[in-house]
């Protein structure tokens, strides 16, 4: 949720840090949307919910990005700088915490 904050409260730097420069006001829109709201309302509403198929949306959605981000070294072959890794490890992180709270949460309600 945090990651998608920044994204939306300050989209100039999320994009930077993502070597995605928005230097339009729609590549700021963009950004705002897709790398700010859109993880801003997936965390905030698993931490409302505090439903286990909602945490466990957090993880795949993190998972899947970090899937991504590793198909992207074979088919775009990016710069990997430590910040694509960096990236790497926080969403791989981020989705193995997500689905290991929503293994718990379904233990404890099940």
């Amino acid at each position: 949720m945090l990651s998608g904050l920044a994204g939306v409260v300050m989209p100039n730097r999320v994009a930077a840090a993502l070597d995605l420069p928005a230097t339009t006001g729609r590549g700021l829109a963009e950004t705002r949307a897709g790398l700010g709201g859109t993880y801003a309302a997936l965390g905030g509403w698993a931490l409302v919910r505090g439903d286990p198929t909602a945490h466990a949306a957090v993880g795949v959605t993190w998972l899947g990005a970090a899937g991504a981000r590793l198909a992207s070294l074979r088919l775009d072959r990016p710069r990997t700088d430590w910040a694509f890794w960096a990236y790497l490890a926080a969403e791989v992180g981020f989705g193995a915490t997500a689905l290991g709270c929503a293994a718990r949460g379904r233990l404890r309600s099940g």
